[in-house]
């Protein structure tokens, strides 16, 4: 009887998949992402090789996210269109602007400058992806699904983690960025034609008439008037500011400069880190019942940075794997956990505008990323890791102590 439950309890969150639509959220989220996580590698490598220069590397990352201000409308274009058919439009768009990067290496065209402003351009289109898709996890799921929802969505892109800088490592260096930018292309086409599987019925929103401003401040009054919200915003203001930078920006400069590799090992290091990533997504997609979120998070986030200033002091390449595993897992928990807490505390009607501010979040990590490259560049990536890391602690810690609220939720 016992083997049963547990086998029971082992199934319950499985049977998420159940779900039709969420199924078809899930691969498009899935694809999307190792599609992301590819890019994010290739860039780094890519921009490295041309310019020498760890400053542009650090840029090349905060452009992706240099855009993320107009996050706000696009939270509210999620609120008052449908929402499947938005997130099919964003991620064919993503695909065209793949293609047209992989034009301009294959025509011996593309300069720097040309590399920026694609990636501004993705970065804009990708700031509806992120509201729309976590938006409809919760559109497809019931209430009591929620916190498997977000951990299972956590787990896509923690597999896109695991596999896309690995990939896009060894297509670099076989292929070159034209193989990396075909496969790239690829999957962000694919997770479109997957996305139009997903069948949901229409809200009718009573704000087709209001002008789109007033629906932003709307929902800009909602989440200012909820502590809970607010504080899980500054954790992901927190979060992109500090933690982030390091396995995005500052790891192609640790693996070249401070573990003497190429894009291959590049590709392993940041292997590592999904791993650790998966396994802490699927961990927390297990539990029956998530409680104790606040605490819960800010534990994450202090233990994701305490990692990262251990992770500083390594030269080994193996020990830095090891070490990017429990980084992995730290950041993984810390994504679970802020979603769990979003979807559970928002109203449907505000969803989409919650989660866009979410997104909004990441425009710390141009801040950050440019901030952990000039310092890089200065007295090298160890420096800027441990700079991160202390003030991840330092002010995940502060913000524990000025939202009680935080705490008990």
């Amino acid at each position: 009887m016992r083997l049963t439950n547990t086998f029971t309890q082992a199934a319950l969150p499985l049977g998420i998949f159940r779900h039709r639509n969420f199924a078809f959220v899930w691969g498009s989220t899935a694809l999307v992402g190792v599609g992301t996580q590819m890019e994010s590698a290739v860039l780094g490598w890519f921009v490295l090789t041309l310019t020498d220069s760890p400053f542009l590397v650090g840029s090349i990352a905060a452009a992706r996210m240099a855009l993320n201000f107009m996050a706000l409308f696009a939270g509210a274009l999620a609120d008052r269109l449908p929402r499947n058919l938005l997130l099919c439009s964003v991620e064919f768009i993503m695909g065209t602007l793949g293609i047209l990067m992989l034009i301009l290496i294959l025509t011996g065209f593309l300069e720097v400058w040309h590399i920026f402003g694609i990636t501004l351009a993705m970065g804009l289109v990708r700031l509806c992806q992120m509201p729309v898709a976590q938006s409809l996890v919760a559109d497809t799921l019931p209430p009591e699904r929620l916190g498997h929802g977000a951990a299972f969505n956590t787990v896509a892109m923690n597999i896109a983690m695991l596999c896309g800088p690995v990939i896009g490592g060894f297509l670099f260096k076989a292929f070159g960025p034209q193989g990396a930018y075909l496969a790239i292309a690829g999957l962000y086409l694919a997770s479109g034609v997957v996305a139009l599987g997903i069948r949901i019925e229409r809200v009718e929103s009573n704000r087709s008439g209001e002008p789109v401003l007033r629906t932003v401040l709307e929902g800009l009054r909602y989440a200012v008037g909820n502590q809970v919200i607010w504080a899980v915003l500054l954790v992901a203001v927190i979060i992109n500011l500090a933690g982030w930078t390091v396995h995005t920006g500052l790891a192609p400069i640790f693996a070249r400069d401070v573990l003497g590799t190429d894009s291959a090992g590049l590709g392993l290091l940041l292997f590592a880190f999904g791993i650790g990533a998966l396994s802490g997504s699927l961990g927390l997609s297990m539990v029956p019942n998530l409680r104790h979120v606040g605490k819960s998070l800010i534990a994450a986030v202090f233990a994701w940075h305490a990692m990262i200033l251990a992770f500083s002091l390594s030269k080994s390449f193996y020990l830095s794997m090891g070490l990017f595993v429990l980084v992995g897992m730290a950041f993984a928990s810390t994504q679970v956990l802020i979603l769990t807490l979003l979807l559970r505390t928002t109203q449907r009607e505000f969803r989409g505008r919650v989660m866009s501010l979410r997104s909004f979040a990441i425009l710390a990590y141009s801040f950050g990323s440019v901030g952990a490259g000039a310092v890089a560049g200065l007295w090298g990536a160890p420096a800027a890791a441990q700079l991160v890391g202390a003030a991840g602690i330092v002010l995940v810690l502060a913000l524990a102590l000025v939202a009680p609220k935080l705490r008990q939720a």
